[in-house]
């Protein structure tokens, strides 16, 4: 048998280093790219959101048990909020919606008295919700003790989501209940507002939400907590599939609760979104479709 020369063994160990390398970069080239995460359209934070080192548990807060509402007899409304500010608003409907906020927590519809007055004292309305993280909101409860405390040395944790979420709801309940007073339907020192109809939070990717979609849950768990502090008929959740998929990951912790559907394009594709499942995992109390310059919704009770 021939034993190569030294010089030969090292040119044979290059040439199979050099296949070897050749076959692992064909390999690599051969294996799948990661798929697109949705993730990514959310809005960047400054710094990774932290990993807490336990379970948060939001306080035990005396409230009812959620209600479903008695079924309408008409089953068309409308919904209606700033942007309809001086329109004309149709003399008849069977339900109305009244949007408190002006597209972000913190913030007023113009013409929420007119519009409370037009749509009547027992209306539902709708509040706008969001996490946006200490970084980016000049609301963050930082310091605050009430109903949790949100630790300056920790303002990104669960506890501080949690008091945004409760603080955003007080303050558009604190609206409604001003233009209660304002239109006659609520005493001067009132503290709670009167009414049966529904309180539902909008939850959409406009808003900012955080990365961690479970400090979005948590924060969502502070509104719904507030609201039932104060004992509302009931509170319900307006989104998409879609979008409640991006802001909470399609969480079922909110599965006794309504869902009040966006999307349709027709009122045919309403009435036919009402056989979908409500992305809460609850009860699909009505889907939204836009005609004339208005939003309608078609109750799904009797659509279907």
């Amino acid at each position: 048998m021939h034993v190569p020369t030294p010089a030969i063994r090292t040119r044979a160990r290059r040439t199979v280093a050099a296949v070897i390398g050749l076959a692992m970069v064909l390999v690599v080239g051969l294996m799948p790219v990661a798929a697109f995460d949705p993730s990514e359209l959310f809005e960047l934070e400054p710094s990774p959101p932290p990993k807490p080192a336990r379970v948060f548990e939001p306080p035990t807060i005396p409230r009812p048990v959620p209600v479903r509402t008695p079924v309408v007899v008409e089953t068309v409304g409308f919904d209606v909020s700033w942007p309809q500010c001086n329109d004309e608003l149709p003399a008849s409907f069977g339900y109305a919606i009244v949007g408190v906020n002006r597209g972000r927590t913190y913030s007023e519809n113009d013409c929420l008295v007119e519009q409370l007055e037009w749509a009547g004292r027992d209306a539902d309305v709708y509040l706008n919700t969001a996490n946006p993280g200490p970084h980016h909101s000049m609301f963050w409860p930082v310091g605050t003790s009430v109903p949790v405390t949100c630790d300056r040395r920790d303002d990104d944790s669960h506890e501080c989501a949690y008091v945004y979420g409760w603080n955003a709801a007080a303050d558009g309940y604190t609206r409604v209940l001003a233009a209660h007073v304002a239109l006659g339907w609520a005493d001067a020192d009132a503290d709670r507002v009167q009414t049966e109809g529904t309180w539902w939070l909008d939850v959409e990717t406009a808003n900012s939400w955080r990365i961690d979609r479970k400090l979005n849950v948590t924060a969502l768990h502070g509104a719904v907590d507030f609201l039932e502090s104060m004992e509302v008929e009931e509170v319900g959740f307006y989104s998409t599939p879609l979008l409640w998929w991006r802001v909470t990951g399609g969480t079922d912790e909110f599965a006794h609760y309504p869902a009040w559907h966006a999307g349709g394009r027709t009122r045919t594709g309403a009435e036919d979104g009402c056989e979908g499942d409500a992305f809460t995992g609850g009860e699909l109390r009505m889907v939204q479709w836009v005609e004339g310059g208005l939003d309608r919704n078609v109750s799904c009770a009797s659509a279907t």
